[in-house]
């Protein structure tokens, strides 16, 4: 594995939490959001994270199984939770009330989002622990080179 690729796998590990975050916040952002431009409560977004692969056939994961190197991680998608129930809260008097007096709210749940975050945040900081390491080891070769 060439010093550049570990470069490119941490860097690519920092992009794709750093989206995972971006999302993360944005769920934090509408969760009292009842009404959005599609219509209905806003709904909860999730991040799913692949390897950056070109999916070897199982041949080539034969021929090559003592040669693998890692290429990365990258974003895949980015689906709507419709697996949580959404919340409804009882008030007749709000604006987005339905005719039993019931509001949708999104499915957010903020105690979740925030162990997301932490969880991203951590993981971020992993991949800078490894970045940092690949250039310690880089700087020590290149002064080794010069001594």
């Amino acid at each position: 594995m060439g010093l550049f690729q570990s470069f490119d796998i941490c860097a690519s590990g920092m992009t794709a939490q750093r989206f995972r975050m971006d999302t993360i916040a944005e769920n934090i952002a509408n969760v009292n959001t009842t009404r959005t431009e599609e219509g209905g409560a806003y709904r909860r977004k999730i991040v799913t994270f692949a390897e950056k692969n070109l999916n070897p056939t199982f041949a080539q994961t034969l021929n090559y199984a003592q040669s693998f190197k890692g290429n990365g991680v990258k974003v895949i998608s980015v689906t709507e939770d419709y697996e949580t129930d959404m919340i409804m809260e009882y008030d007749p008097s709000h604006p987005d009330a339905d005719e039993n007096g019931y509001v949708t709210y999104p499915n957010v749940n903020t105690v979740t989002e925030m162990t997301n975050l932490i969880d991203s945040s951590r993981a971020y900081q992993a991949n800078v622990t490894a970045f940092d390491a690949v250039k310690t080891m880089a700087q020590q070769g290149i002064s080794i080179g010069q001594g």
